[in-house]
């Protein structure tokens, strides 16, 4: 089926040419094509931040063509693959980039490797010009799945290893996924788990990040504390994030994908 929408997500920032680069081979090939940019931010090289970006980014989007490049293997022996889901196609390096949004869009149907249709000679350094943005757009006018390569099997792509999250009455330990652009610091865990550990709104909790800590409140937005002061809270995503009202989080704790977070619950 053809696709109005094609969603870019990468960590190209925007100081060189490379997002529009792409959206030129897109427009070339699909000029009715429109290109929604989810962003170009994504920490450079941090795929498991921009998995957890796309995938939360997805159900809210047009269902179209989502291409995302945030790909430290590039012009290695990793795979550039098309993964089909209910809900749209996924188009992207095989790092475990592409899975968790494949499974927010329902669950991933087929795959195939990118192989054809591609822009030669393909520069080594340079896939989402000459690999990924070709086969969005072939996608998106319609062009069958297979005949962009071989057929892969979806349950051999590549994940990502999940977080580790343990919670038990006073205490939570899980891992920092990243920081949007106000420095609020996401965390892996999500609401049930700070139930469990007994971190109820208006709880007083320490916070250890990258071995730094504040005091915090648990609340349910960035007012419930006074400017300035940390606030453990439930994100639009559903993931306790520790934010600072008025200021950020990240600068307090510098904390980055990866990192051990721990809540602990005064008691």
């Amino acid at each position: 089926m053809a696709y109005d929408w094609i969603s870019f997500t990468t960590d190209y920032g925007l100081a060189d040419g490379f997002p529009a680069i792409c959206e030129g081979v897109i427009a070339r090939i699909a000029p009715n094509a429109r290109v929604l940019h989810v962003t170009h931010h994504v920490p450079a090289q941090d795929v498991r931040r921009g998995a957890e970006v796309l995938a939360q980014a997805v159900p809210y989007l047009p269902p179209g063509v989502h291409l995302a490049v945030v790909d430290p293997g590039v012009g290695t022996a990793r795979r550039a693959v098309a993964v089909a889901t209910l809900g749209g196609v996924l188009v992207g390096p095989d790092n475990g980039l592409l899975v968790p949004a494949a499974e927010a869009l329902g669950g991933m149907v087929a795959a195939v490797e990118l192989t054809e249709h591609r822009l030669e000679p393909v520069s080594p350094t340079f896939h989402g010009r000459d690999v990924f943005a070709p086969a969005a757009a072939h996608l998106a006018l319609g062009r069958p799945l297979g005949e962009l390569g071989p057929e892969v099997d979806p349950g051999a792509l590549v994940r990502l290893p999940a977080p580790v999250t343990s919670a038990v009455p006073g205490r939570l330990t899980t891992e920092v996924l990243g920081a949007d652009g106000f420095g609020n610091v996401q965390l892996a865990a999500v609401g049930p788990d700070l139930a469990t550990a007994g971190a109820a709104p208006g709880s007083g909790v320490h916070v250890e990040i990258g071995g730094r800590s504040v005091e915090a409140v648990v609340g349910r937005t960035f007012g419930d504390v006074a400017a300035g002061a940390a606030v453990v809270l439930l994100d639009s995503a559903g993931r306790v994030a520790v934010a600072v009202n008025g200021g950020s989080a990240q600068a307090v704790f510098g904390g980055r994908a990866g990192d051990r977070a721990v809540v602990l619950v005064e008691r």
